[in-house]
């Protein structure tokens, strides 16, 4: 299991890369198990009222988060492009600037990047 955690604006996301041979949560929706590298992580935007209040740079953000869409893929780079990709995304979703996320790879308690 490989998490992945991107840090901006005074908060932080983490997602859940899963290799070849772990299991990955199965639900509807999930990748086939086939998949070498399953991502899973959350996914919001920014909403006017409701939601969970959460202070972003600060501010506040009301967030309304979706069902988790989980993704398969390939090799372990693609995965973790994959995984790079959609934690600054939730970022820019609710206005941080992608390229201030700060992003970590971390293995077995040691960080990759």
């Amino acid at each position: 299991m490989i998490l992945i955690r991107g840090r901006a604006g005074g908060t932080e996301l983490t997602g859940t890369l899963y290799e070849r041979g772990e299991r990955a949560p199965s639900f509807r929706g999930a990748p086939d198990e086939d998949a070498a590298y399953v991502w899973v992580c959350d996914e919001f935007y920014e909403v006017d009222s409701g939601g969970s209040t959460q202070l972003v740079d600060g501010r506040e953000v009301n967030l309304a988060f979706e069902s988790p869409m989980p993704r398969g893929f390939d090799t372990r780079e693609q995965a973790l492009e994959g995984a790079k990709e959609h934690v600054r995304t939730q970022f820019a979703r609710i206005g941080v600037d992608p390229s201030d996320v700060d992003l970590e790879v971390e293995k077995n308690g040691e960080t990759d990047e």
